[in-house]
């Protein structure tokens, strides 16, 4: 049954990028990431009370708390960097980057989780890796780069270290409590991690300014964030976490679909032939 919600992840994830690219336009990542994770948290609080899971709130204990937390704060982190990479640079090259964190996942539940590297799960790693690379494609030589045009890509990176640090946290936090009410916990954390980033950053004049189409978005791409963190963890509640983590990064697939649909955003040769490796790594790490 967790495979079903590892699926269900992948495509709500997918989704999410789509609209959320489509709410960005105009609008600040950092204040569009506050109004988006409020969406995500009701709808997180939501399904606690439809699943009765709230009376547990009561037990969750101190280390349970605790990598909840941390789980929250590197969500927040993620959230904020893929966003701002998604502002700055084309979809098709800052997915792939950001679902490059399967790789250091994997490392890091053998490491911590104990979670045993097979040849295929090596395998798997190492065409994820290349295919990453392929697909962020060098612009022609005879053109010039535009000013920060690379920005996209440090946040990008960063949206994937800190993606590693939530999955083996969140897999550590939902141990021992319902899986909805630890996802509606640390969304709590993410709520308020990304609003004193709007704060500190002084973005909140901005909320004023937001166009009704892209809050409109914005909304929708929280509904698909909610959907897919409640896939999420309840399959990485009941799977293991060097398998569930690359079956949600299928959603590169749907992303590059919609990317085509939506923003008309093609991929070349190299690019396609990266995507197809990335998927093979992806699958090999199910046998």
């Amino acid at each position: 049954m967790w495979v079903i919600f590892a699926f269900g992840s992948a495509l709500f994830a997918g989704l999410t990028s789509i609209l959320a690219k489509c709410g960005i336009r105009k609008t600040d990542s950092t204040a569009a990431t506050a109004l988006r994770t409020i969406v995500v948290l009701l709808f997180s609080w939501l399904m606690v009370f439809l699943v009765g899971s709230q009376s547990q709130i009561k037990n969750i204990d101190l280390k349970t708390i605790l990598f909840l937390t941390l789980s929250g704060l590197a969500t927040g982190a993620s959230w904020l960097c893929y966003f701002k990479a998604l502002q700055l640079g084309d979809i098709n090259k800052v997915v792939p980057v950001d679902k490059s964190s399967t790789i250091m996942t994997i490392l890091l539940a053998a490491v911590l989780l104990q979670e045993k590297i097979t040849l295929f799960k090596g395998i798997g790693v190492v065409l994820i890796a290349v295919g990453t690379y392929m697909m962020i494609e060098k612009k022609d030589k005879g053109s010039k780069p535009a000013p920060q045009s690379n920005r996209w890509l440090f946040f990008a990176l960063g949206s994937a270290v800190f993606a590693s640090l939530t999955a083996i946290l969140g897999k550590i936090g939902i141990s021992h409590v319902e899986s909805n009410l630890g996802t509606a916990v640390r969304t709590g954390v993410v709520l308020v991690m990304s609003w004193i980033m709007v704060v500190v950053t002084g973005k909140q004049k901005e909320l004023r300014h937001i166009p009704k189409k892209e809050l409109g978005f914005i909304f929708l791409s929280g509904l698909a964030t909610g959907g897919s963190w409640l896939c999420y963890y309840k399959a990485l509640q009941d799977g293991p976490a060097s398998v569930v983590v690359p079956i949600d990064k299928l959603s590169i697939l749907v992303t590059v679909f919609f990317s085509y649909l939506v923003f008309h955003e093609k991929l070349s040769l190299r690019s396609a032939a990266g995507l197809a490796q990335i998927t093979a790594g992806t699958l090999l790490m199910l046998l």
